[in-house]
Formats: structure tokens, C-alpha cells, sequence
């Protein structure tokens, strides 16, 4: 009896599946595959896989330890080049050096998420488009005060801006230049105050945040034409902008320093923090701490409030106060839906 003939296609999908099958599988390096330790830093981070930068500027991508489950963008690793490619790898990640900080943003169902390590400031980007929106800006703010990292807020687009306008949003700004924190108005397409943000980058690694559609993508093509990241419009009919980077990346820029991209964060929460954190991340509040005349005040209506009289008294200006109280219920609502999601998993 003969066999039966495959046709071209069933040929075409065999042969595709057997394709499948071998790239799915996992290899293991050989001890006598693999070369010295040496340190680098990891420059791209993918989904089962990183790019480290050697020493000498090359950039090998490699697997990871099955102990390491955390490697981000930042890191400074010991890893082992391999003699040959496997399967487009070069080497394998051993070990992480400890980190001196890292940025973390939480997640509903993977916990707490580590986005970039080893960060001497972190670029606060805010566009005037569709408003300039500082609740947001705080929200970050908190972030950076509890991570430990100093902050530049950043107004881009300000092209865009009447000369009214214009004055109206330094008035918002000047806020923060009170308590402390460095502002910068500028703007990506005509180039606007591009050198200021140029010195500020070049003081060493620095990561931009913010919400979609801002311009962090526009920013890097000006910073690092030859990059040409995707820039993404603000939709017209929500304000929200298109998540345009796919994977966190580090560049060396030209006149010095280095620059983090990570994807665009549309909704960064707090329920990770608790609400004492929140309000150590407010640093002018930092004066009144302790004051309060109930060791439980909540820094609302509470009879004594330390905070309250010092809004009251013009210590702490009453935007930020009202926003705290903002970000302390949004916190306690989405940590209500986290524990409402885990239960019904």
C-alpha cells in the first residue's frame, strides 16, 4: 500500500511547526560554551531577555539565571559572553550588583513592578495639553520623594501657548520652585530651551516620566535624532496619547550622561504606598509632622490639625493640600478594587 502524498501546504505547516517548536525551546549554556565574568550594564530590557553593554561599548543580548526574576534597565550585572550565538543570544545574565535605587509602579495582578534602577533624577514630563494637570505632577512627585531620587519638572509644549497662558502656568509652577524643586517650560518642536534641559541631562542617568501623548517621544528625537523614537498624537476625542515605546531602553546622549525610556505611563497608582508614605512624599509638609493634636489625625476636619493651620496660615499652599486629600482617596479606592480583584481570581 503506498503512502499517501502531502500536499504543499500541509508540507508548509509541518515545516512551519517544527520552525515553532525549535524556537520555543529553551537551551541551556555549557560551562565551556561561556567566557569570563565581566560587569555591564543592562541597556534594553525584552520580555524573557536583556541587552547588557560590555565594557568596550558592545552590546550582547542574553538570556537570564533562572534565579535572577527581576532584571531591569540600569542594572549593572556580572554576565558571561558566550562563544557563539544561539538562537540570536550572546551570553547569559549571572548576577545583579546592588542597586543604589530603583522606580517602581504598581500592578494588579504582578504586585509591584521595577521599571528602571541605579537613577540620579527622574524628568517629570508635563504638557499643557489637553490641561496641565498638577495632581498628576504630585502623584510623581510622591513617587520621587519616596524612591529617594531628585526631580525636574518639565512643561513641554509651551509653543502652544498665548503669552497670557504662558504666564498663567509659571504662576502654577512656581508652586514647586517655593518648596524646592526645579522647573524648565520648553518645547520639543521649536527647540526652546532644549540646551537647559541638555545640561540637566547631562549631570548623569535620568529617566523621563509621565502620562502618554506629553511628548517624551518627541523630546528623544531632539535629544537623539539618530534614534528616531515613534511619536504618538493625543487622541481628539479622549486626550489621552498612544503608548508609543514597547520596551525600556537606555542611551548615552552626546554631551554627556545617559537617558532612560520606558513605556508610556498612562495611570501611575499610589495603592502600593501607604498613606503615611503619601504624606511624607508632600516635603513641605515635613515642617508640621508631629504637630497634629491627635497622634490619628487624618489632616482633614480633625480638630488640631497641624496641616490645615498651616494651609491656613500660607505655610503650604492649598492646590498641593487639596491634592493630597485627592491622591489619598484615589489610593484608598484602587486598593479597594486590587483587593476586590484578588478575590474573585
Amino acid at each position: 500500500m503506498s503512502k499517501r502524498r502531502l500536499t504543499q501546504n500541509q508540507q508548509r505547516r509541518i515545516q512551519s511547526n517544527h520552525h515553532k517548536r525549535i524556537s520555543k525551546k529553551e537551551f541551556e549554556w555549557q560551562e565551556d560554551m561561556l567566557g569570563e565574568v565581566q560587569t555591564g550594564i543592562v541597556v534594553t530590557r525584552h520580555a524573557k531577555h536583556a541587552d547588557v553593554e560590555a565594557p568596550n561599548g558592545e552590546i550582547c543580548r542574553c538570556n537570564l539565571r533562572r534565579t535572577l526574576k527581576n532584571v531591569v534597565v540600569g542594572d549593572v550585572v556580572s554576565w558571561r559572553q558566550g562563544t557563539a550565538q544561539l538562537q540570536g543570544i550572546s551570553g547569559v545574565i549571572e548576577a545583579i550588583y546592588p542597586r543604589k535605587n530603583e522606580l517602581t509602579r504598581p500592578d494588579y495582578y504582578d504586585g509591584i513592578k521595577v521599571m528602571a534602577s541605579n537613577i540620579d533624577q527622574i524628568i517629570i514630563v508635563s504638557a499643557v495639553l489637553p490641561t496641565l494637570s498638577l495632581n498628576i505632577i504630585d502623584r510623581y512627585l510622591v513617587i520621587c520623594e519616596t524612591a529617594g531620587i531628585p526631580a525636574l519638572i518639565v512643561l513641554n509644549k509651551i509653543d502652544l501657548l498665548s503669552p497670557e497662558e504662558r504666564e498663567a502656568v509659571k504662576t502654577q509652577l512656581a508652586i514647586y520652585e517655593k518648596i524646592g524643586y526645579e522647573t524648565l517650560l520648553l518645547s520639543a518642536d521649536t527647540g526652546e530651551n532644549m540646551a537647559a534641559l541638555d545640561s540637566y541631562l547631562s549631570k548623569g542617568t535620568s529617566i523621563f516620566v509621565g502620562q502618554s501623548g506629553v511628548g517624551k517621544s518627541s523630546l528623544i528625537n531632539q535629544l537623539l535624532p539618530e534614534v528616531q523614537a515613534l511619536t504618538g498624537a493625543v487622541s481628539d476625542t479622549s486626550g489621552l496619547g498612544q503608548h508609543t515605546t514597547t520596551a525600556s531602553r537606555l542611551y548615552h546622549l552626546p554631551q554627556g550622561g545617559n537617558l532612560i525610556d520606558s513605556p508610556g505611563i498612562r495611570e501611575f497608582g499610589l495603592w502600593h504606598l501607604e498613606a503615611e508614605q503619601i504624606t511624607q512624599g508632600y516635603r513641605e509638609f515635613q515642617q508640621v509632622l508631629g504637630t497634629c493634636k491627635f497622634r490619628d489625625c487624618k489632616h482633614g476636619n480633625d480638630p488640631g490639625c497641624a496641616l490645615r493651620e498651616a494651609v491656613e496660615a500660607g505655610k503650604i499652599d492649598p492646590i498641593r493640600f487639596e491634592n493630597y486629600h485627592r491622591l489619598i482617596e484615589s489610593r484608598n479606592e484602587s486598593k479597594s478594587q486590587r483587593h476586590f480583584r484578588t478575590e474573585i481570581a
